[in-house]
């Protein structure tokens, strides 16, 4: 009888030795906490990286956005929390979600530049959580140790990579006046996948800063993903920058009353290449002119249920965005 069994079981092993043995996506969620970022990206070696951890307060719901989310992942540990900058909507939210959720590596541009109660109370409190894990200071060029992908800072406390290719888009575009806070020392870094994919975050890294990065020289590339810096507020994303690494879908994390503005969003959806432009939340201010299709939005409503976005990039390069709140999806080919 085991004899008659073998070549049934073993034209089962065939049949499903393809999803055994699959490669395995690298996913990106992009958490809504209401005009902050908490990018939560898992590799396909299991390998966690969150990027920002939103606000502290609202009975901690972003921290409970964050593990919800992370569990969707399958996610257990973050393995690196990155902090681009150290203001409210961003670093806020770091110890209450390390105070319910283990993380292994706090990663930042180094102690705050900025003075003053607020900003002296942010960082006693990251100090606190730092205590529970190691700490990793890094500076443009370098990288994490991570597996089968790579992240790369490009800027990193108001310093940036040099290099690059002339910048067409350079001419039309004027500095603004300097910004000393902590927006324009954000980590900003390019994940790429090989060849085949390459994602763009910047935090809130502002104009000046963000025009070093682009003029003369494009130093960041092309980019498939683009995380439209600073929530898509108009003290960021001048052309020069969005229309040199030509990204081919942006996701805006503005939200109802933060972000969105129109003139970000102009310059967004006019940038060369661009494909479609997904928002985490309905801009109140924006109307329906300046605002995406209700199917390209996760959070329609100002009292919202916080519902996110995800990417997943498949080994071959295409990606899909879906949108948690209606089940939409698109799936982007290869460049």
């Amino acid at each position: 009888m085991p004899r008659m069994r073998r070549p049934a079981v073993f034209l089962m092993a065939l049949v499903l030795a393809p999803a055994l043995f699959a490669a395995k996506t690298l996913d990106l969620y992009f958490v809504d906490v209401e005009g902050g970022q908490a990018t939560l990206i898992v590799t396909p070696a299991g390998q966690s990286i969150l990027v920002d951890a939103g606000w502290p307060a609202n009975d901690g719901r972003d921290a409970t956005r964050i593990i919800a989310a992370a569990k969707k992942a399958g996610v257990k540990r973050i393995d690196f929390m990155i902090t681009t900058h150290f203001h409210l909507d961003h670093v806020g939210g770091v110890p209450p979600l390390a105070d319910k959720f283990p993380i292994g590596t706090f990663v930042d541009h180094g102690d705050n530049t900025e003075t003053g109660r607020g900003a002296e109370r942010l960082s006693s409190e990251y100090q606190r959580v730092l205590a529970s894990g190691k700490r990793l200071t890094v500076k443009p060029g370098d990288t994490l140790p991570l597996k089968g992908v790579e992240l790369r800072f490009v800027t990193a406390r108001g310093e940036s990579v040099r290099g690059g290719v002339k910048n067409e888009h350079c001419a039309a575009t004027q500095q603004r006046a300097a910004d000393p806070s902590e927006n324009a020392r954000s980590l900003g870094f390019v994940l790429s996948m090989g060849d085949r994919f390459r994602f763009v975050n910047l935090g809130d890294l502002t104009w000046n800063k963000e025009l070093e990065l682009a003029c003369p020289d494009n130093v960041v590339g092309k980019a498939d993903l683009y995380l439209t810096t600073h929530h898509g507020l108009d003290q960021s994303g001048p052309a020069a920058l969005v229309h040199a690494i030509q990204p081919r879908v942006a996701i805006m994390n503005n939200g109802a009353r933060k972000g969105g503005s129109p003139a970000a969003v102009k310059t967004v959806r006019s940038s060369p290449g661009l494909e479609d432009l997904w928002q985490l939340h309905f801009a109140v201010a924006g109307g329906a002119e300046n605002n995406v299709p209700d199917a390209f939005i996760a959070n329609l409503e100002e009292a919202c249920q916080g519902h996110w976005l995800r990417v997943s990039v498949d080994p071959s390069g295409s990606f899909t965005v879906y949108n948690s709140r209606n089940k939409h999806e698109k799936t982007y080919a290869r460049r």
